[in-house]
């Protein structure tokens, strides 16, 4: 990725007391050289992980600390760094300093930025991986994603006190280019204004008796992430969308489907007018060759039931006489890439884009995701973001692809 829409961003960089601090000269490099200007804030615990002078060295600018700086102007060095900044990037955030953004205590001069701040904000937690998966810190994500905060990551892997789970901070290479993403998706979406586009999104349930089906755990997250990017960039939008508890994006038209036939159905229809066609949805692959009229009893040890394969949604949509602009998914646990170009020349796909399920904290009921986007020529990867940031760079990958082949 050209590492261009990060030029001329003012992008303060808060810093709290995290083992994971020691990156941070490192990840102030790499956005100096993305061209951004950067300075940077500590905690007085992140002091303990990293020296204002490394830091200073590599933004070139003195490292703030101090909520009431008497060198400026008033003593009010966090309204003029709020005011500064286009981008508060915090990394890495700990569980502490992430309960305190969540509960609008502003204690110190980071928190104190961030409750003064009209800044987008972007978050990189770090934390050991029993604190990643409390409660108390999903309630407090939750709080401040509804306040429109970013977040990037965590990895997982093995962390310093041994253990080996989800919490690790992102490597400063792939923030910057989640950063590169969030700017592309503010300032950077096509024109796709007078382009229709279908989408199918969420996973299809396909019945056994009358209280039971079969499912998969796609929430339809990235479906609903695509088809409010393609709406912002003004296209006509049609989601066809399988059972999920997401509200419908701004100006997006929504059809319910329950099964994959019901979705094949819906598909077909829609993308006989539809420009581009984008197949996100988690479609089974087989159905039960019958439907059982009652429930089911437990009369036995062991339950057999015969299969039938579903019609393949994209398949058709693509051979159709007069076919969209074809996108597939492929959500694959292993060979991702030689599975993924396999079903784009087998299916005659104009683009796939690919993603490794088995990846820790990304994909399937994850607000996150990373992608590896396939066409005939070439391919492109998307480095794990939120999935609101990779739908919009997926849009403009898909735009600029659209337009090269008409």
């Amino acid at each position: 990725m050209d590492l261009v829409l990060l030029k001329g961003k003012n992008v303060l960089l808060g810093v709290s007391g995290g083992i994971a601090a020691y990156k941070t000269p490192d990840l102030v490099r790499k956005l100096v050289t993305a061209g951004a200007n950067v300075r940077v804030v500590l905690t007085q615990s992140a002091q303990a992980f990293v020296s204002e002078l490394s830091l200073q060295a590599v933004a070139s600018h003195p490292v703030s600390t101090d909520l009431l700086d008497p060198s400026a102007e008033a003593a009010m060095g966090h309204i003029e760094l709020a005011k500064w900044a286009d981008i508060l990037l915090i990394a890495p955030a700990t569980a502490n300093v992430l309960g305190k953004l969540a509960n609008g205590i502003a204690d110190d001069l980071l928190t104190t930025l961030f409750m003064a701040t009209t800044a987008q904000v972007i978050i990189a937690p770090a934390m050991n991986q029993q604190m990643w998966q409390a409660p108390a810190l999903s309630r407090n994500l939750a709080l401040l994603a509804d306040d429109g905060c970013q977040f990037i990551g965590p990895d997982s892997g093995e962390q310093a006190c041994g253990d080996i789970g989800p919490g690790r901070m992102v490597e400063p290479e792939a923030i910057v280019m989640a950063l590169e993403l969030a700017e592309d998706e503010h300032t950077h979406l096509p024109d796709m204004q007078g382009k229709r586009i279908v989408i199918t999104a969420g996973p299809t349930q396909e019945a056994i008796d009358p209280v039971r089906y079969m499912s998969n755990k796609s929430s339809g997250k990235m479906g609903y992430a695509i088809a409010s990017a393609a709406a912002k960039a003004g296209a006509d939008v049609v989601l066809i969308s399988g059972p999920v508890s997401l509200q419908t994006p701004v100006n997006v038209t929504r059809v319910d489907v329950v099964s994959a036939q019901d979705m094949h159905k819906a598909a077909l229809v829609e993308a006989n007018t539809a420009d581009i066609f984008i197949a996100c949805a988690a479609v089974a692959d087989y159905r039960p060759e019958s439907v059982a009229q009652n429930k089911i009893k437990k009369t036995s040890d062991e339950l057999t039931l015969t299969f039938v394969k579903n019609p393949d949604i994209l398949k058709d949509v693509a051979a159709l006489p007069t076919a969209p602009f074809t996108v597939g998914f492929a959500a694959e646990s292993q060979n991702v890439e030689e599975y993924a170009r396999k079903k784009l020349a087998a299916k005659k796909l104009n683009m796939i884009a690919a993603n490794d399920i088995t990846a820790e904290g990304l994909g399937f009921n994850s607000d996150n995701n990373a992608l590896h986007v396939f066409w005939p020529e070439g391919d492109k990867q998307l480095p794990a973001a939120s999935k609101r940031e990779l739908a919009a760079a997926l849009i403009g990958l898909i735009a600029t692809h659209y337009n090269e082949n008409n």
